[in-house]
């Protein structure tokens, strides 16, 4: 197929995105050149992902969006179109299979030749998976496990079966966040590939938040803030300094900071935590404090809350109020008066298919149990002043809790957990997919919660929301603490510069 090099191999016109009453994606407009790294950067939050979601074919536009591929108009929310119009992506997650052969990930791709009978010919595979490799630059033993692969051998796998799977050639590549788990020493090796990838005429779309990684590859950069393009610019007509000014423009909270007090009684206590991502962390916080954790995907903070809680596995000794909290125990946590309030609220949060009602009760039935049953009157009663403490707007308490707004699903959890009296709070991205008015609710509920006396911890990609809650705020990065900032020294872009090593 002949390309026209004036034309972009990928032009997005007029995207936008809403999601019940809140639009996320305002008339977004992005072209991406033949052999060009098109660098997509922005906070957590500012709609890179919902913009690639879209592409993909996972979320449809609103109407009036429109999507052009060498020229050609495709469908938006059609991700058969999409393919087979050479768009292809590689997720952060990468979609392997890893008890399966690097020949059997990429056959997934494109399916197997056979031969007489229907047998799978392997030999061909193998050799194929082989040729496979070497157009995106690398050589390695096909037959072996995905898993017993080094991170970035697993990325090249799933650049070459994206490059494989495209019937004739490949247009655009979407890399999303392809070194957010990798080790710097491969991400080197990683950037090889992609301009042996480039050199084929291919456009790419990146998306990272390590900002070395963007000056070192990317021709052209498209910065999002709240969902909305703000600028585009080559390398050269920007640097790191002005690139954070531009990410951070317009999104700092005017809310006052939390002006509470904060005692002198050690609630929870950290000594070298590690977890998969997370290194050797000291960390304490004390009765009435809200600490804030930030960091970039990938740095530790997205594990810290569900290390300390016990829904994930680590090493090093927690203790709450000086008695140790067993690793991977949970309901030992709980004992001791922690409560969890999860990112991904949907799925480990509430319970999806009971109501309100049930799902504000869950933390504290013993409590409702009267001679072995539950007290209806008391089931009632609770579910309903937890309701009006928290201002949860709903139809009714024996509404569905799908049928409630995000933010007021969030007030859900939150009350549930508030209910069994915990002296130790952690909130992981206590405020994501909330509208304004939700947020501004559930930081007065943060708030309210440390003045009576417990210890937040608060792990959140939102740095304006850390600067609105936090007493003090530890930044993360490679798994480490990079620094911390305390009181009136707490700031979004002083933040944002800290998590991105832009530390001065």
């Amino acid at each position: 197929m002949e390309v026209d090099d004036r034309e972009p191999r990928l032009r997005l016109a007029g995207v936008s995105k809403t999601f019940g009453d809140t639009r996320v994606l305002h008339d977004v407009d992005l072209e991406i050149a033949g052999g060009e790294v098109h660098a997509l950067v922005g906070q957590n939050g500012s709609g890179k992902s919902t913009l690639i979601k879209i592409l993909a074919g996972f979320h449809d536009a609103d109407p009036g969006a429109s999507v052009f591929v060498d020229g050609r108009p495709e469908v938006l929310g059609d991700p058969d179109g999409i393919h087979a119009a050479g768009v292809r992506f590689v997720h952060q997650d990468l979609g392997l299979v890893p008890a399966l052969s690097v020949v059997d990930n990429l056959a997934l791709g494109h399916g197997y030749d056979t031969g007489r009978g229907g047998r799978i010919r392997w030999s061909w595979a193998t050799h194929t998976a082989r040729d496979a490799l070497r157009a995106v630059g690398y050589e390695l033993d096909v037959t072996r496990a995905v898993e017993d692969l080094q991170p970035v051998e697993r990325t090249a796998v799933a650049i070459a079966r994206a490059l494989q799977s495209a019937r004739g050639e490949m247009s655009v590549l979407v890399l999303d966040e392809p070194t957010a788990t990798m080790p710097k020493a491969e991400v080197q090796r990683l950037f090889e590939i992609i301009d042996t990838v480039r050199a084929q005429n291919v456009g790419i779309l990146y998306v990272s938040h390590h900002l070395e990684e963007i000056f070192e590859l990317a021709d052209t950069m498209t910065v999002l803030v709240d969902g909305r393009r703000v600028a585009t610019k080559r390398r050269g007509e920007v640097d790191r300094s002005s690139l954070v000014d531009l990410m951070t423009g317009g999104v700092v909270d005017a809310a006052r900071r939390r002006t509470g007090s904060v005692g002198t009684d050690v609630l929870l206590s950290l000594n070298s935590v590690s977890g998969t991502e997370l290194v050797d962390l000291d960390l304490e916080v004390r009765a009435g404090e809200v600490v804030g954790v930030a960091g970039i995907t990938g740095s530790g903070r997205e594990e810290l809350c569900s290390l300390v809680f016990g829904s994930r596995p680590r090493t090093g000794n927690i203790t709450v109020r000086d008695r140790a909290l067993t690793s991977g125990r949970p309901d030992h946590g709980m004992k001791l008066g922690v409560a969890l309030v999860p990112a991904n609220r949907l799925r480990d949060g509430v319970i999806v298919g009971l109501n309100v009602r049930e799902n504000l009760n869950l933390t504290t039935v013993r409590r409702l149990v009267r001679h072995a049953r539950i007290s209806p009157k008391r089931d009632v009663g609770q579910a309903r002043e937890i309701s009006r403490k928290m201002t949860v707007k709903a139809p009714s308490i024996e509404a569905s809790i799908e049928a409630l707004s995000g933010g007021n699903q969030q007030k859900v959890v939150i009350g549930k957990w508030l209910q069994t009296d915990p002296c130790v709070l952690l909130l992981d991205e206590p405020t994501q997919g909330v509208d304004v008015a939700a947020k501004a609710e559930i930081h007065h509920l943060i708030d309210s919660a440390a003045e009576s006396g417990v210890g937040v911890l608060v792990c959140s990609s939102d740095e304006a929301e850390l600067e609105r809650l936090c007493d003090r705020v530890v930044v993360l990065r490679h798994g480490g603490v990079v620094g911390e900032l305390v009181g009136s020294d707490i700031d979004t872009k002083r933040l944002v510069r800290m998590s991105l090593g832009l530390t001065s």
